[in-house]
């Protein structure tokens, strides 16, 4: 079909069970300047809907008619935000560096879809902190009353012999399946035209009956979907009625435009219908993200759950799909709505995250936890923390009640890793101002003050139903040892991020390289029973091999200054 210039072209296409797997237009004729969209229709079911559901959905097909006549360009549509990478700060002038915790480990997943497929992943896809927190790490159990242990260890940096390493674990109080309360757990599903491939819909039902055989009796579960109009498709049902789950799963068909915030409006208003005191109850979103009919910006969405967050119903966003997944959406719905965030690239990962760690995905064991680090002038000069750049507060935030942070499951492990500067090191990374004309000076600590002291760590947090924090604090002790004889949770974790460095070509990874990587992580393995840290090794091999056949860099297009969207690429 010769387009002869034309800005639109009309397709209709008739139902058929048939998956439509690929779409190539072919641009013939005369080239035009610019950029255009063609669309489909398709016929929904809407059966099961409350309300009156639109009988067709919209989907866009881009293609560009500046191409030869055997050449097309497929226009990726993943939204990625934008990541500042924090910067090396000056102690004197910010002796407090103060964030939110971040459970989430979806960056680390989604970037292994990207290598799996030959590619390297674009730099606001790499969230080190995610890449860090995927991996379990051996901390010790609490011993006392307080939720989670704090665990510190010092040494070299790998990727810079100047700076030191100071890493920061955390251990969730690990709750027996049987010990845990009962659940009220809503399922959100989008069935949305957008999510018929393989990777999606059928994916998330998958996922879904693995999540089943791990009820109990005394757990319910309510489904709601949504497309064009959201609907209950199973009411709250006990974790007993297995099969009776399972056939209402096998029911989900994909069509229809994505309405996700009466989605989220519905699914709310059904857990706080059946909300259970002191038991989990929460909102479980599978979702592309891409939202395009009513409630669907950014801003709205982000109001919208942090309203609903209030009513005690706590959310997790499972991510599915390629082409069209919006991470910096998903990523913004999971940090306001007092949740955590997975990305399921495949059958492993779901049973990963819902079957492996079922209780730290579903079960919040402490809420809005904190961490603030006071580092000690007499031993560093300067620092950075590695990560966590969405997840960074103000100083005041940190004994602010109201000002909300992350979560903690049971048996999760939270790392952190900070890169000083040690006192004496002339570092081009420390930048200097002009002096100033009204402050005094400050004097120096004596070397008496805290000398065995290089920086206290003060943590707050809640009861899950809790709305007042308690405070720790866990002073560190300048402890330093070689790098080779820390522990493998510190080598793994230093090996891990200074992966994330290089995906992101960090201006701080100084003399990190891909060998570095993956000579500590193999020596720092471990206990690996389930391959995770194995496939880690792997991932950074493909890497290293993509990297030294990276072609240039090409602009972006239809981007502003804070998302990201993916390259474009060409196919003859």
């Amino acid at each position: 079909m010769k387009v002869n210039g034309k800005a639109v072209i009309d397709i209709v296409l008739s139902s058929s069970k048939k998956e439509l797997q690929e779409v190539i237009v072919t641009a013939q004729g005369q080239a035009a300047q610019k950029r255009t969209l063609g669309y489909s229709t398709k016929s929904y079911n809407g059966r099961g809907l409350v309300g009156s559901a639109p009988s067709v959905y919209t989907e866009q097909v881009y293609y560009d008619y500046k191409r030869t006549d055997d050449e097309f360009v497929d226009f990726n549509r993943e939204g990625y935000d934008k990541i500042t990478e924090n910067q090396f700060l000056k102690v004197n002038d910010n002796p407090l560096s103060t964030f939110s915790i971040d459970v989430d480990a979806a960056s680390y997943s989604n970037v292994r879809r990207f290598l799996n497929q030959g590619q390297l992943p674009p730099a606001g896809a790499v969230r080190i902190e995610e890449m860090v927190n995927y991996f379990k790490y051996e901390y010790p159990q609490p011993t006392n009353n307080d939720p989670f242990s704090i665990n510190t260890e010092i040494a070299d940096a790998p990727w810079n012999k100047d700076h030191k390493l100071i890493l920061i674990g955390l251990q969730g109080k690990k709750i027996p399946t049987e010990n845990l309360p009962a659940s009220n757990l809503v399922f959100l599903i989008d069935v949305s035209g957008s999510m018929q491939s393989a990777n999606k819909l059928p994916l998330v039902k998958a996922s879904m009956k693995m999540l089943v055989d791990q009820l109990r009796e005394q757990d319910k579960i309510s489904m709601v979907v949504y497309a064009g109009a959201a609907g209950i498709v199973l009411p709250p049902t006990s974790g007993a009625e297995k099969t009776k789950i399972k056939d209402a799963i096998d029911k989900l068909e994909a069509g229809g435009s994505t309405a996700g915030g009466a989605g989220l409006k519905l699914a709310y208003k059904t857990a706080q219908e059946n909300f259970v005191k002191n038991g989990n109850n929460r909102v479980i979103l599978c979702s592309d993200g891409d939202f395009n009919v009513g409630e669907s910006s950014d801003d709205a969405m982000e109001r919208l759950i942090e309203t609903e967050r209030k009513s005690g119903v706590f959310l997790t966003i499972l991510g599915y799909g390629m082409g069209n997944y919006q991470d910096a959406k998903m990523q913004k719905l999971a940090d306001k709505g007092n949740g955590n965030h997975a990305y399921i690239d495949g059958i492993s990962e779901a049973k990963k995250v819902l079957v492996n760690e079922f209780g730290g995905t579903l079960f919040t064991i402490a809420k809005d936890v904190k961490l603030q680090i006071e580092f000690n002038p007499a031993k560093v000069q300067g620092y950075r923390l590695i990560g966590y750049e969405n997840r960074m507060l103000a100083k005041e935030d940190f004994n602010d009640d109201k000002k909300d942070a992350g979560e903690l499951g049971s048996g999760h492990t939270v790392t952190a890793i900070y890169e000083v500067i040690p006192v004496g090191v002339k570092s081009s990374f420390l930048k200097n101002v002009d002096a100033l004309k009204y402050q005094k000076d400050v004097a120096p600590l004596s070397k008496s003050n805290h000398t065995d002291e290089i920086l206290t760590v003060k943590f707050r947090y809640k009861a899950p139903d809790g709305e007042v924090s308690k405070l720790i604090e866990h002073p560190v002790a300048d402890k330093q040892v070689a790098i080779a004889k820390t522990s493998d949770n510190f080598r793994f974790a230093a090996a891990v991020a200074q992966f994330g460095m290089l995906l992101r070509d960090s201006e701080f990874k100084s003399a990190a390289s891909y060998t570095s990587v993956v000579e500590m992580a193999r020596k720092a393995r471990g206990n690996d029973d389930e391959g995770y840290r194995s496939e880690f090794i792997r991932l950074v091999e493909s890497a290293q091999l993509l990297a030294k056949s990276k072609p240039e860099p090409k602009k972006s297009i239809d981007t502003d200054d804070d998302e990201e969207t993916l390259p474009i690429s060409k196919n003859k």
